[in-house]
């Protein structure tokens, strides 16, 4: 029989996994390519045959997106199955089109053909859009259950930008860790407030591995989404964050609305900054889609070491990087707490951009006036640290989740901001987790 010729779209997550549980050992099809988009450098790699399996021993090339039609007229390609998070529905649909006007048909894969399953109950953390604050809602949940003397393991999203057969799977649980495998900036701001609180974090390339080591040193796992993508791993209870302050995207973004409709606990978080009318309109939204699920209303207070230093100072504000690139936010807890403590200035980091920076700002500018933390990489960290220092603020307050300080020399008086999730009202996620374990 003719194996069905296949390209899998993604950014070095979803497509990875999507062939590891379902394209790997079949032969009814063949994955001729992948294409990497979203991600710097991490396509002209190839997917090794380490992890391939048998049907693909030497491995599987990684293309640029913007070479699909010419790899789908190349290769005769049936199907391109679009595996990436985070893009609005009309993206999708046309990502779509190119695909049908090349040829081939286009495929999504849904929870039945992608999930596994574990032997040990499953809790999950995802959200309708990058930033909205699923990373501080895992970090209550995953204390909440260890109160209940549950030993727990924090299996996070895939960010495997480094060599992938070493990141087969990954464990942490020391911030030597973090060293030992080489970690970019955007995988420590994952793992990093997790090993704070004394948890153990897995990631890396192979969910189905990572589960199945983890399964045995725990008694549950927590699911750690990424960007606004759906569990790889099939959960007992799912908890989606809802963000008010991109009131209609719950229903706008791939594949963010999926987990609308699949959530078994929703938290609106942000309802401390964001307008009480948009608050509002998206209780109303997602009940009306999913009215099955519970709802809790949740805030992110901010917390700085010594507000006063703030006062009065030309800031440089940094930032979460994907809640200001793909996430498509403008500001974010640093730019609140500037404003908030008497920042006599936010300045634009823009002119002192160098490097891979500056190419941020360029492929996303409506990041504007607030430095993306990017850092997939060391030559983008050092721009990064780069920029910090060539610019003219009095003080640099910074809101990613973790200490900068630990990967770059940073030249200026600096200001955290920390976050966390404060739930406001009944139920709290104690209530429902505790329903859900009879704890």
């Amino acid at each position: 029989m003719t194996r069905i010729r296949t390209i899998i779209m993604g950014a070095a997550g979803r497509d990875f996994h999507n062939f590891n549980v379902f394209f790997r050992g079949n032969r009814d099809y063949e994955v001729v390519a992948f294409t990497a988009t979203q991600i710097p450098n991490i396509e002209g790699r190839r997917y090794p045959g380490e992890l391939s399996g048998s049907l693909y021993p030497n491995g599987i090339p990684i293309y640029p997106e913007s070479e699909l039609p010419r790899l789908i007229k190349e290769h005769q390609v049936d199907q391109v199955v679009f595996a990436y998070s985070d893009v609005s529905h009309e993206y999708v649909m046309h990502k779509a089109s190119l695909v049908l006007a090349s040829g081939a048909d286009f495929r999504l894969m849904g929870i039945g053909s992608t999930q596994v399953k574990s032997k040990k109950p499953v809790v999950s953390v995802c959200a309708v859009r990058t930033g909205s604050g699923k990373s501080q809602t895992t970090r209550r949940v995953s204390l909440i259950l260890r109160d209940f003397g549950y030993k727990v393991a924090i299996v996070r999203h895939p960010m495997p930008y480094g060599d992938l057969v070493k990141q087969k799977v990954q464990r942490f649980a020391t911030y030597a860790d973090l060293d030992l495998h080489d970690c970019t900036i955007e995988e420590r701001e994952e793992y990093e407030p997790h090993l704070d609180n004394g948890m153990i974090v897995y990631a890396g390339v192979d969910y189905e591995a990572i589960l199945r080591q983890a399964e045995e040193e725990v008694d549950v796992v927590l699911w750690d989404g990424g960007n606004n993508d759906f569990p790889f791993y099939k959960p007992d209870l799912h908890i989606v964050v809802v963000d008010p302050h991109r009131p209609g995207h719950e229903v706008r973004y791939h594949p963010g609305e999926t987990n609308v409709q699949l959530a078994d606990v929703f938290v609106i978080n942000k309802v401390d900054t964001a307008d009480p009318d948009d608050v509002i309109t998206v209780r109303e939204r997602i009940r009306s889609l999913n009215p099955r699920a519970a709802i809790i209303e949740g805030a992110s207070p901010l917390f700085v070491d010594d507000p006063q230093a703030i006062k009065g100072k030309r800031v440089l504000v940094i930032e979460d990087g994907p809640t200001l690139t793909h996430g498509e936010m403008a500001y974010g807890a640093g730019w609140v707490a500037a404003r908030r403590f008497g920042a006599a200035e936010i300045i634009d980091p823009r002119p002192f951009a160098v490097g891979s920076i500056l190419e941020t700002y360029q492929k996303y500018p409506n990041t504007g006036m607030i430095l993306p933390a990017m850092g997939y990489g060391e030559a983008m960290t050092r721009d990064l640290e780069a920029t910090i220092n060539r610019s003219d603020a009095d003080l640099v307050i910074s809101a990613t989740p973790i200490d900068l300080t630990r990967v770059i020399k940073i030249e200026k008086p600096l200001q955290r901001v920390r976050y966390e999730l404060q739930e406001i009202g009944q139920p709290t996620l104690k209530d429902i987790l505790r329903a859900r374990f009879k704890a």
